[in-house]
């Protein structure tokens, strides 16, 4: 069973019939003895990055969260689920994360010709074989929709990258936590395939992406 946070900024039934789709359950709650106590978590969202993390601290889910990781169970996050990991965002002002890996998240500078919102289907590139990628190839296209992206300190947990004016992170992973910039339950075939590997997770992995 996998369990999605709901904070009010996500699109929920989204992931959750993704995740059905991919052959696995999901249940929506914000309860945080239920998130301490989950299988397998999801964290999605939609929207701003300063009023997500607002959210989030003031339902009492940010501890539940960062403890859920420290476990070691499977944790995904999925776009402004990805940003919150880090230490500090910057969209309409300075907001800090959860601080699970170091590094900020930036809004794109691009060329005039080039708009923000970066938004449709792109291509990624594998950076480590996470083991949730084991069916995604290099130039597999996925759908996104965000003005920001993460800059980790640390390259080795880049999974996946994309191009959009600039080389940028699309996904993380390191040991049992998995985040992605794009939206697998709006990705189609291959996102379903993404998906039905991590609902297939049994443990963490005991090492990380190098």
């Amino acid at each position: 069973m996998i369990t999605i946070v709901d904070y009010q900024m996500g699109n929920l039934r989204s992931v959750q019939k993704g995740i059905e789709k991919a052959g696995g359950e999901a249940i929506i709650t914000s309860n945080p003895s239920e998130i301490a106590s989950a299988e397998k978590l999801i964290l999605p969202g939609v929207g701003a990055f300063g009023d997500a993390i607002s959210e989030i601290r003031k339902r009492d889910l940010a501890q539940p969260i960062v403890d859920f990781i420290d476990s070691g169970r499977p944790f995904l996050g999925i776009c402004l689920g990805l940003q919150m990991l880090f230490e500090q965002g910057f969209e309409n002002g300075q907001h800090d994360g959860l601080g699970i890996f170091q590094g900020d998240v930036v809004r794109f500078e691009v060329p005039d010709s080039m708009k923000v919102p970066h938004m449709g289907w792109n291509t990624v590139t594998r950076q480590a074989d996470a083991p949730i990628l084991t069916e995604i190839k290099d130039g597999t296209h996925f759908y996104f929709v965000h003005s920001y992206y993460v800059r980790p300190t640390d390259p080795t947990i880049v999974a996946l990258e994309c191009d959009y004016g600039i080389p940028f992170c699309a996904m993380v992973w390191r040991d049992n936590v998995y985040a992605t910039q794009f939206h697998p339950e709006k990705s189609q075939a291959e996102g379903l395939k993404l998906l039905r590997a991590f609902n297939e997770l049994q443990q963490s992995p005991t090492t990380t992406a190098q």
